[in-house]
């Protein structure tokens, strides 16, 4: 069952492995971690502990990793971060393509010996005969691998990796496979691809499985909603720093640590870019599609934790700051603003003074302590009036009060010049 490194129960349907059982109860679900290229070690090792608790199979692997070191191109964010990603615990490095298949092939196998040793030992003629006993704890011929899971969690991916060459179709819109094939690796081992499954889940809304890549983003109505969810998913220092934006702080009544408001993010993003409508507004459903791309590719770094673990439990510093370490600095940012008085907006003075008479007419405080402030912020100082320039009007000599205006004669025509 391949699955999101990033989100790994998401992507799980424990459901299908309980069916599987009850086919055949010998038969073993392998879960096939992929694009754990995007995960720190710390926390490959938190997973790799809660899958150990819960009795789970599982194997890290990276198919875009794979597959370009098979081409001969070493990826640049693999390149940089190879020698801080290498791990030398067997269970949470990060396989190879020949160790996957050996591992498949392994697993299979031990589950053909187990089932031929069941069908052996409930056969009263096997058990008495050797011969049969020897055939039946000998290694299988052939053994079959099948690969189910979302859309879009790298099934296609994966096998074009494994098999050496571009045998499926591979693209970011989910739904590309659409049937069942059988590929044949070698004499010993066969692999199945099959579409994308999406199973039941009433935990999950549309708009996270629109954000998760299970369900076209080209198709999707309402964007706002699904960009909400990348922004409740993402650090906001994190969104910051990879588009080169600056979002909107949050009032000074909000939590200062919520996550960012989809329509801030949105409008942020078209104003560095330059996405604009014909309507001469911004062009926020082509901005969606581009950020729930980013956030599918990994462009937008961000992982869950596994159940009962906190942020704070065993994440080794890469670098970037913790979450605890960006609340506390967003919090006392807020104190100092509210110290000093220069960034925050003060509350407006009607408010304080309805609270004040409603102390006074429940006889909460005393009348002499309820002195106003006469301290007003520099943002509401009262403007000076201007006077007025009445320089034009002439001097009453009188001096009755009266504005006294000049007049002009014009000169009567006496007739002609004589000249």
């Amino acid at each position: 069952m391949v699955v999101d490194a990033r989100d790994p129960l998401f992507y799980r349907c424990p459901d299908l492995e309980e069916y599987a059982k009850e086919i055949d109860k010998h038969k073993r679900t392998l879960l096939l971690v992929n694009k754990a290229d995007l995960l720190p070690v710390s926390m490959r090792k938190k997973w790799a502990e809660y899958f150990r608790l819960h009795k789970v199979l599982f194997v890290f692997w990276s198919a875009k990793a794979a597959t370009a070191e098979l081409e001969g191109k070493l990826l640049d964010h693999w390149k940089m971060q190879n020698n801080m990603r290498k791990s030398d615990d067997p269970e949470t490095k990060i396989h190879g393509r020949d160790e996957l298949l050996a591992r498949l092939q392994y697993e299979a196998e031990e589950i053909v010996k187990m089932r031929k040793s069941a069908s052996d030992t409930s056969t009263s003629s096997n058990i008495h005969s050797p011969r049969n006993n020897a055939e039946g704890t000998s290694a299988p011929k052939s053994v079959m691998v099948g690969f189910v899971g979302y859309p879009n969690v790298g099934k296609s991916s994966t096998i074009n990796a494994l098999v050496g060459q571009k045998r499926t179709g591979v693209t970011s819109t989910p739904g590309k496979t659409k049937h069942f094939q059988t590929l044949i690796i070698s004499d010993e081992l066969t692999l199945c691809d099959c579409p994308g499954l999406v199973f039941p889940s009433f935990s999950s809304s549309r708009y996270e499985m629109i954000a998760s890549g299970v369900l076209p983003i080209d198709r999707m109505t309402e964007h706002r909603e699904a960009v909400q969810v990348v922004a409740n998913r993402v650090q906001r220092h994190v969104i910051e720093d990879v588009y080169k934006i600056k979002l909107p702080k949050p009032k000074p009544y909000e939590s200062q640590s919520r996550p960012p408001q989809a329509s801030e993010f949105l409008r942020a993003y078209c104003a560095s870019r330059g996405y604009v409508a014909s309507s001469g507004l911004p062009d926020e459903t082509r901005a969606a599609r581009q950020i729930l791309k980013d956030f599918i590719d990994g462009k937008l770094p961000h992982y869950e934790m596994p159940p009962g673990m906190s942020a704070e439990d065993g994440v080794e510093d890469d670098g970037n700051p913790s979450l605890s370490e960006v609340l506390n600095s967003d919090a006392s940012d807020v104190e100092d603003s509210l110290e000093n008085g220069t960034e925050t907006t003060p509350v407006s003075e009607h408010v304080l003074d309805d609270l004040s008479s409603f102390d006074l007419a429940n006889g909460l405080v005393s009348k002499k302590a309820t002195v106003k402030k006469s301290n007003a912020s520099h943002k509401h100082h009262k403007k000076p009036q201007r006077k007025k320039d009445r320089s034009w009007r002439v001097g009453n000599d009188d001096e009755d009060g009266m504005p006294v205006t000049r007049v002009f004669q014009k000169p009567v025509n006496s007739g002609p010049l004589n000249g």
